[in-house]
C-alpha cells in the first residue's frame, strides 16, 4: 500500500530516490549545481558570473507571511556566497481574502526586500478555494563571481561545524504570534514581546558574508527541522558524517520557556535566522561574528562517518528531518 506522507518536508530517501531516477537525462554544460538534498540553492554559469536561484514556499506564518517569505529565500542565495538580487511571488489566497488582507502581505513582502536591498520583480496573485489560508511561493535570483561561490555539499572532514545567533528563533517569533495571548498570561508581555521580535533577526545576509571572508567551506540556513535536520543535510550533501554537541548550541531563554510549555524540541524547530557553517578554523569565524555584534558558537565537527549527536552525554544517532516541531503547535 502507498503510504501518505506526513506534514512537513518530505522523507530524504525517497526524495533521493525520485531525483535519481532522472538522472539519464540530458545536462546542461552551464549548469553547476543541480538537485540534491540538502541544497538549497541551483547554481547557472553566465560567462564570468554565476547565477543562484532557489525557491521556497512559506505555510507555517499567518501574520507577516510576506515578510518571512522573502528573507528565508535571500537567505538561501547568502548561504551560497551570493548576492540576493530580486524576487518573484506566487500568492494563493483563500475564498473570503479582502483587500486589506492582500496589503498587508504585499506590504511584508515590499518591506523585507527593503531591508535586503533586493527588487519585487513579478509574480502572480488568484484566489482558489484550493487553500483555506494564504500560501505564498518565492522564486529569488541571486548573482556570486565564480570563486565566491559554495554548496553545501562542500563540507569537509575535520571542519568546525558553526551556528550563528540562536536556535529557534523563526520558530520562537511564529509560536509567539500565534498563541500571544496564551504565552502572555503565562509569562509577561516582556517575554512574550521579545519572542514575536526574533522575526527581526531573520536574515543570514551579514553572518554569510563574514563567513565567506574568513574560509568557510559551506553554508546553510536552518529552516524547517531545525538544527538537528540543518546539521544531518550538510552531513548528507557531503556524503560524510557529523558529531554535534546540545549543549554547545545556543538557544534564548525564550526559546526554553516556550518549547517547554508547549512540549516542542528546539533543535527541531524551525530556525531562519540562524546559519550553519564548516570551515576548518571555527574560533576565527566565531571570533569575528563576535566583533560585528553577532553570535556564534562551534557546536560539533565533520567527521568521515557516521551522524550523532550528544545530549547530557549519551550518543544518538542522527536520524534525517521529520515533519518540523512547528507543525504540532500551530
Amino acid at each position: 500500500m502507498d503510504k501518505a506522507f506526513e506534514v512537513g518536508k518530505l522523507p530524504v530517501d525517497i526524495l533521493s530516490e525520485i531525483i535519481a531516477s532522472f538522472d539519464s537525462l540530458k545536462k546542461r554544460d552551464d549548469v553547476l549545481v543541480r538537485p540534491k538534498v540538502g541544497e538549497d540553492c541551483a547554481a547557472i554559469s553566465f560567462s564570468d558570473e554565476i547565477c543562484l536561484l532557489s525557491t521556497d514556499p512559506i505555510t507555517a506564518a499567518d501574520k507577516d507571511s510576506g515578510y518571512f517569505a522573502v528573507h528565508i529565500n535571500a537567505n538561501d542565495i547568502a548561504a551560497s556566497g551570493g548576492e540576493p538580487v530580486g524576487v518573484l511571488v506566487t500568492a494563493l489566497l483563500p475564498v473570503g481574502t479582502t483587500k486589506k488582507d492582500l496589503k498587508d502581505i504585499t506590504s511584508g513582502i515590499y518591506r523585507a526586500a527593503d531591508e535586503i536591498g533586493i527588487e519585487v520583480l513579478g509574480g502572480h496573485t488568484e484566489v482558489t478555494d484550493a487553500v483555506n489560508k494564504p500560501i505564498l511561493s518565492v522564486a529569488i535570483a541571486g548573482k556570486a563571481p565564480k570563486n565566491g561561490f559554495i554548496s553545501t555539499s562542500g563540507a569537509q572532514i575535520g571542519d568546525d561545524v558553526i551556528i550563528t545567533k540562536l536556535a529557534a528563533l523563526e520558530g520562537t517569533a511564529l509560536i509567539a504570534d500565534s498563541h500571544y495571548d496564551e504565552i502572555l498570561e503565562k509569562f509577561g508581555a516582556e517575554l512574550a514581546d521579545k519572542a514575536v521580535n526574533f522575526k527581526n533577526l531573520l536574515s543570514v545576509i551579514k553572518d554569510a558574508k563574514i563567513a565567506m571572508q574568513n574560509g568557510a567551506n559551506s553554508m546553510h540556513d536552518i529552516t524547517e527541522g531545525g538544527v538537528l535536520g540543518a546539521c544531518y543535510e550538510v552531513a548528507e550533501a557531503a556524503g560524510l558524517g557529523i558529531e554535534v554537541h546540545l549543549e554547545k548550541v545556543p538557544l534564548a531563554d525564550e526559546s526554553k520557556k516556550i518549547c517547554e510549555h508547549f512540549g516542542a524540541d528546539p533543535y527541531y524547530l524551525i530556525s531562519s535566522g540562524a546559519l550553519l557553517i564548516t570551515t576548518k578554523n571555527g574560533e576565527k569565524i566565531v571570533a569575528e561574528l563576535k566583533k560585528q555584534g553577532i553570535g556564534g558558537a562551534v557546536i560539533g565537527k565533520i567527521i568521515d562517518k557516521d551522524k550523532r549527536y550528544y545530549k547530557n552525554g549519551e550518543s544518538f544517532v542522527l536520524e534525517p528531518p521529520k515533519a518540523d516541531e512547528i507543525y504540532r503547535i500551530i
